[in-house]
C-alpha cells in the first residue's frame, strides 16, 4: 500500500509563492501517475496538476496554467511549485497516485491520497 505525505503548505500573500512536496513510501517514477488536487471549503475536490511517466507529460487545469508547475524531484517525490498565488487558490492541497502512466483529470479516479496540506492566500 502506497503512503503519501504532503508538506509545504502555509499562509502567503497574494502574488507570493509556495512549493508543495509529495513524498511516497514507494517509487512512483515509471510506476504511477501522480496528481495534485485541491478542495476549498464547500467545494468539490478538483484536479490541479498531473505528471505522467515522462517529465514533459504534464497536465494542468486552466486556472493554474502558467502559474503552477509539477515536477519530479526524485524517484519517490513530486513537487508542485505555486507562483503568482491568488486568494481563490486557497484550499487543502492533496497528492494522489494511480497505477500506470495515464494522468486522469477526474480527481476521484485516483485511489491513493495523502492527508493534505493547507494553502491560504491572503489578499
Amino acid at each position: 500500500q502506497v503512503q503519501l505525505v504532503e508538506s509545504g503548505g502555509g499562509l502567503v500573500q497574494a502574488g507570493g509563492s509556495l512549493r508543495l512536496t509529495c513524498r511516497a513510501s514507494v517509487r512512483t517514477e515509471k510506476t504511477y501517475a501522480v496528481a495534485w488536487a485541491r478542495q476549498a471549503p464547500d467545494k468539490e475536490r478538483e484536479f490541479v496538476a498531473g505528471l505522467g511517466w515522462s517529465a514533459d507529460d504534464t497536465h494542468y487545469t486552466d486556472s493554474v496554467k502558467g502559474r503552477f508547475a509539477i515536477v519530479r524531484d526524485n524517484a519517490n517525490t513530486v513537487s508542485l511549485q505555486l507562483n503568482s498565488l491568488r486568494p481563490e487558490d486557497t484550499a487543502i492541497y492533496y497528492c494522489a497516485v494511480r497505477r500506470g502512466a495515464l494522468v486522469r483529470r477526474d480527481a476521484y479516479s485516483y485511489n491513493t491520497w495523502g492527508q493534505g496540506t493547507l494553502v491560504t492566500v491572503s489578499s
